[in-house]
């Protein structure tokens, strides 16, 4: 079963994001309170914890979810796999995935400290296509 880990926003863009719970996700926006929201395709990013632990020889005692910047860590689904265009349920929220990695700009947080960042690389980002609450442990299902 795939599942949320932790949902996580930040108020400045290239940070590490602090844990919350529950997130409250708005249509067509992103995650109420988290700077990388707006009206664009990248309003939420998601990072499988099976891409952060490739990181293990890296420096990463200490590091959290939202170390790396996602807004939810997930667990149980290879999220890079996944095709742009699918769509994820999360408790009553629709997710679809609109870009696979990305550039990591220069001056970045996450490879100051970790020396490298695996969202460039693994991360998912989305837009909300119905928006709601969402909590730690909720099921991530693929909507076909």
């Amino acid at each position: 079963m795939a599942k949320v880990l932790s949902i996580n926003i930040s108020e400045k863009k290239g940070t590490p994001k602090t844990e919350i719970n529950p997130g409250v996700l708005i249509e067509e926006f992103g995650f109420e309170g988290d700077a990388h929201a707006g009206k664009w395709h990248r309003q939420v990013s998601l990072l499988a914890k099976e891409s952060i632990e490739k990181s293990k020889g890296l420096p990463t005692d200490g590091l959290c979810h939202g170390v790396f910047a996602e807004n939810i860590t997930t667990e149980g689904i290879i999220l890079h796999t996944l095709p742009v265009g699918t769509r994820l349920k999360i408790n009553e929220c629709i997710l679809e995935i609109t870009q696979i990695g990305k550039e990591c700009h220069d001056g970045c947080a996450i490879r100051q400290l970790v020396g490298q960042c695996i969202m460039p690389r693994e991360g998912i980002f989305c837009r909300v296509i119905k928006g709601g609450k969402i909590y730690k442990n909720d099921e991530i299902e693929i909507v076909e």
